[in-house]
């Protein structure tokens, strides 16, 4: 019967443990980009053709490592998400973008339209780049300098952006310009 009883816990204990243990988290892969801030250099598509951002900081992205990813891209502000199921692999999740009315610029179309092809990213000299599927293109990034735009914006409660329309106030929930 003692037996029985110690075979028992034994088995419940294990039970307990599997359980309540926490498989690897998909971002945990890609640990590297975690807590990382970075700015545009340049697009290069799979024709060859290369754009690059008149101004880096309104082009920027940061890693959170929890998962979570911020990006500006120009005017407007955006949040989603990111794994890395292995080794260079990453994937975002749906983008969540403000759709305000920045002045024309190739990028501003571009980088949410090619938001869900990125499937890879390397790091090379200090520069992150993130290549699409089907060898359409590749984006070269920089890291933020940690005195600048994305380090210094502050909580998102705090922010407020002025309307283009007189006598309005436009309170842009989560995201702060600069």
């Amino acid at each position: 019967m003692k037996i029985a009883c110690v075979s028992l816990c034994v088995l419940v204990s294990f039970l307990v443990f599997f359980a309540t243990a926490r498989p690897q988290t998909p971002a945990t892969a890609g640990t590297d980009l975690g807590g990382t801030s970075w700015q545009l250099v340049n697009f290069r598509g799979g024709d060859g053709a290369t754009l690059s951002p008149d101004d880096k900081t309104r082009y920027t992205i940061a890693f959170a490592s929890d998962g979570g990813v911020s990006v500006r891209v120009d005017c407007n502000r955006g949040r989603g998400t990111w794994k890395s199921a292995g080794p260079s692999q990453l994937q975002f999740g749906p983008l969540a973008l403000t759709r305000a009315m920045c002045p024309p610029a190739t990028l501003n179309d571009r980088i949410p339209e090619d938001w869900q092809y990125i499937r890879s990213y390397m790091l090379k000299e200090g520069h992150l780049f993130l290549s699409l599927m089907a060898d359409r293109g590749t984006y070269e990034l920089e890291p933020v300098d940690q005195k600048g735009p994305v380090a210094k914006r502050p909580p998102f409660w705090a922010c407020q952006q002025r309307s283009q329309v007189p006598g309005r106030a436009l309170i842009a929930l989560g995201f702060c310009t600069n």
